[in-house]
């Protein structure tokens, strides 16, 4: 699995460099065919003070690319968020590629 973790007006501590690996991990341990990850946390100058800490991902699992944002005042917070929706579509993708086997009908002899 390849992650990148990048800034955008921001520069990337050691230490949020390991919050985000650290609660990106439970992404993997869901689903082990995670190819490539790749996180952008973003500063921006809006008014509003709550919407200004934004963390997006990509994730690019076998099949399909996933995607998810999230925005709050903490960019701790936003990457608890983000983490959350990208492990619930983990999961939701995980459960389609697993779920086409359907239990065979019963036979009446």
């Amino acid at each position: 699995m390849n992650l990148t973790i990048s800034g955008h007006h921001l520069e990337v501590t050691p230490a949020l460099r390991g919050y985000v690996t650290s609660k990106l991990e439970r992404i993997s341990r869901h689903f082990d065919q995670v190819v490539d990850i790749k996180v952008l946390l973003t500063v921006d100058n809006l008014k509003e003070k709550d919407l200004r800490q934004r963390a997006e991902c990509n994730i690019h699992v076998k099949g399909k690319d996933l995607f998810a944002e999230s925005a709050h005042a903490d960019l701790y917070a936003a990457v608890d968020e983000l983490a959350d929706k990208l492990d619930r579509q983990v999961l939701r993708y995980k459960d389609r590629t697993q779920d086409h086997h359907h239990a065979a009908a019963k036979r009446l002899m």
